[in-house]
């Protein structure tokens, strides 16, 4: 169960948060609802009880078994002994999903009227190739849906600088983003979104699920970043305008 976590991420960005930069994080587990999925993003393979017609049931994401309550862990192993009623399922959404939401759509607006621009990065964690038994993982993912949820120029930098610091980078492969920055993402007007994706084995050890020596060096690597996304927006002597989930 504990694989299918961010673990650990709240405490890498506590750090940027105490400089100034807004911080919201989800205090119950993904795989109990995950909230950068639809809200009624649900797989009827798991859920017992007619769904609405509203319901997204045809997801890549359901038909992989991880919807907004996802039905499997992350090695594929079916989390529940027996399937959920339909009013637990929308007991969930409603009690977590939608004030995780209102949360953030305050504080992005909250951000755009102060400011005119915000910026939101979505951080994860990923499993290492050696955890997942796969091939070889890149240290970090930018995932940007394809350059439609933030300006190039704000993921080029990013790159960059974890390119200085020695770090391999992919950009939306195999993480393009998901609900959050397909949501609010829309460089056009104003909303930048970028999803950010941090090796597991950068700061813990995965089997044991201990953090390691390196962690409070990638802490500072995020603070770094923070005060790079600050710059590259305007008015930047202005702090307080970036969002992080």
């Amino acid at each position: 169960m504990r694989r299918s976590e961010d673990a650990f991420v709240d405490l890498l960005l506590k750090p940027a948060a105490e400089s100034g930069v807004p911080l919201i994080h989800a205090r119950f587990p993904r795989a109990y609802l995950d909230v950068n999925r639809e809200p009624y993003e649900l797989d009827p393979r798991l859920i017992e009880g007619p769904l609405p017609g509203f319901a997204n049931t045809s997801s890549m994401r359901v038909a992989a078994g991880l919807g907004a309550i996802p039905r499997i862990v992350a090695d594929g192993q079916d989390i529940y002994r027996r399937r959920l009623p339909v009013a637990e399922a929308f007991e969930r959404i409603e009690a977590l999903h939608k004030p995780f939401h209102a949360c953030l759509r305050r504080l992005i607006q909250r951000a755009r009227a102060a400011f005119g621009v915000a910026l939101l990065v979505d951080w994860h964690s990923m499993p290492s190739g050696d955890a997942s038994g796969g091939r070889p993982t890149p240290d970090f993912v930018l995932g940007d849906r394809f350059a439609t949820s933030c300006a190039p120029r704000i993921v080029d930098a990013v790159e960059a600088l974890l390119r200085r610091k020695g770090f391999s980078v992919s950009r939306n492969k195999p993480y393009a983003g998901g609900f959050i920055t397909e949501s609010y993402g829309n460089p056009a007007e104003g909303m930048q979104a970028l999803q950010i994706e941090a090796s597991r084995a950068l700061y813990m050890d995965e089997r044991t699920l201990i953090p390691n020596a390196r962690f409070k060096s990638l802490a500072r690597d995020f603070v770094d970043i923070a005060d790079l996304l600050r710059e590259l927006l305007p008015g930047s002597e202005r702090a307080a305008r970036m969002a992080a989930e």
